[in-house]
C-alpha cells in the first residue's frame, strides 16, 4: 500500500488507484498531521511513503529513520499527469527492495538502497 503525503496532487492519487494500487491519502484522512506522524503511519503499516516534501529526505538521511521507503517526487506543476505515469510504470515494472529512497522526476529515477 502507498501512503500519499498531504501535498500529493489528487490526480496522482486517482491515477495510482485506477492502476490498481491501494493509496491512503493523508489529505483525505488525517489532514494537518506532522511529518513524524506520517512516518509512524508508514512504518507501522509497512507503507511506501509518496511525498513532495524534501524534509523526508532529512528524516531518512540526517535523522537516520530506519525501514522507511520513500518515493520523493520532483516535478513542475504542469507535469502532474506525466509524473503520474512515471510512478505507475516504476511500481508495475520494478521490484523495489526495501528500504529505499527514490527520487522521481519526469526524466529520471534515482533509487538509493538504505
Amino acid at each position: 500500500m502507498i501512503l500519499a503525503d498531504e501535498n500529493i496532487h489528487g490526480f496522482i492519487i486517482k491515477t495510482l488507484r485506477e492502476a490498481g494500487f491501494e493509496v491512503l491519502s493523508v489529505q483525505e484522512t488525517t489532514r494537518g498531521i506532522k511529518d513524524e506522524s506520517v512516518i509512524q503511519i508508514a512504518l507501522q503499516n509497512n507503507y511506501l511513503l509518496l511525498t513532495e516534501d524534501k524534509d523526508f529526505g532529512e528524516w531518512v538521511f540526517a535523522h537516520h529513520i530506519k525501514d522507511l521507503s520513500v518515493l520523493f517526487l520532483r516535478y513542475s506543476f504542469h507535469e502532474y499527469q506525466e509524473i503520474s505515469k512515471v510512478i505507475v510504470h516504476l511500481l508495475k515494472t520494478q521490484t523495489l527492495e526495501r528500504p529505499f529512497f527514490a527520487t522521481i522526476t519526469t526524466k529520471k529515477i534515482r533509487i538509493r538502497k538504505l
